[in-house]
């Protein structure tokens, strides 16, 4: 088999292979390097609550949370209850908390949801256990024979030594220039 013709193979085949992981690195890759406008492993749902049942701080008794809990129709998610301070009470619910001022009954309710395909891939991303982190590995060797192959696949005015040495030596610029002006 002639060189170019092992390098198109090598290159047409790690690209079949390596599909499913490159979207899967690049989609939760820009997730991730948005952290500060979004969570893309949870959906946060804050609600707003008031209940006009009196409380009477840590004394309020297990009664009176137990109507607070109906009230604020939390009594299917209701796991456990406790007071953080005085003037607290903190409702643990499935997948979430509430909590309470006891002295005005303002309150908040956060309820956390896994985010579709973004957590998965997220989860992903961030290398979960011992046998992934070979796989990610031989991702990451994928990637770089396909970046070498991909150099070499074509020929004539296009090839890398012509008009593909321009885009590469562009490609190579960026992270150089970024580096020298940044670090």
């Amino acid at each position: 088999m002639k060189l170019r013709k092992l390098i198109r193979v090598t290159h047409r085949d790690m690209g079949y292979f390596f599909f499913a992981m490159t979207i899967i690195y690049a989609v939760s890759g820009i997730a991730m390097n948005h952290l500060e406008v979004w969570d893309p492993k949870y959906i946060v749902k804050t609600t707003e609550v008031s209940t006009d049942i009196q409380m009477n701080g840590k004394e309020t008794s297990e009664e009176v949370v137990m109507q607070i809990v109906d009230a604020l129709e939390l009594d299917a998610l209701y796991k456990k209850h406790y007071f953080p301070n005085e003037n607290t009470l903190k409702i643990f619910i499935r997948s979430g908390n509430a909590v309470i001022n006891t002295t005005t009954g303002e309150g908040m309710i956060e309820v956390v949801k896994r985010r579709p395909v973004f957590g998965e891939f997220t989860y992903l991303h961030y290398d979960p256990v011992k046998y992934w982190t070979w796989f990610s590995d031989a991702f990451a060797v994928g990637l770089i024979l396909l970046a070498i192959t991909g150099l070499f696949m074509v020929k004539g005015k296009h090839s890398i030594t012509r008009r593909g040495l321009i885009w590469t030596l562009a490609g190579i610029a960026i992270p150089v220039i970024y580096i020298i002006l940044f670090m």
